[in-house]
């Protein structure tokens, strides 16, 4: 299974998103399709890890960069990441930049851009 590598050069770098049943969960999935379609790195599925399906937890496991994005402190993904034995990524928590969690499915776009900023500064530093 081929992974993308960033524009720079540098090694796989892999991104999960809760992908949860509110507004910052689907901003989670937003912005991890923005990042794997503008190739800086390989949206996966956290379901799969949550799974234990052995070679999705061992692509996670040999990514040079991992980015985890969580909509709100319930923290599914870190749990899901944390569960399976996965540690050593970077972590972005919707709510944690402002965005208030509720059940409207209408996106605000200024949302999804504050929160590619926050995961583009997280995949542009030093891993965790």
């Amino acid at each position: 299974m081929a992974q993308d590598k960033c524009c720079c050069g540098g090694g796989v770098r892999t991104i999960l998103a809760c992908s949860g049943a509110s507004n910052v969960g689907q901003i989670t999935n937003e912005v991890a399709k923005k990042l794997d379609m503008e190739k800086q790195g390989r949206f996966f599925c956290l379901a799969g890890v949550g799974g234990h399906i052995s070679g999705m937890v061992a692509s996670v496991d040999g990514s040079d960069k991992v980015l985890v994005i969580d909509g709100c402190p319930v923290a599914c993904a870190k749990l899901t990441m944390d569960e399976a034995g996965l540690n050593g990524y970077d972590y972005v928590v919707v709510t944690d930049l402002g965005i208030e969690k509720n059940h409207d499915f209408a996106l605000d776009p200024t949302d999804i851009d504050k929160t590619l900023e926050a995961c583009c500064k997280k995949l542009n530093s030093p891993q965790a």
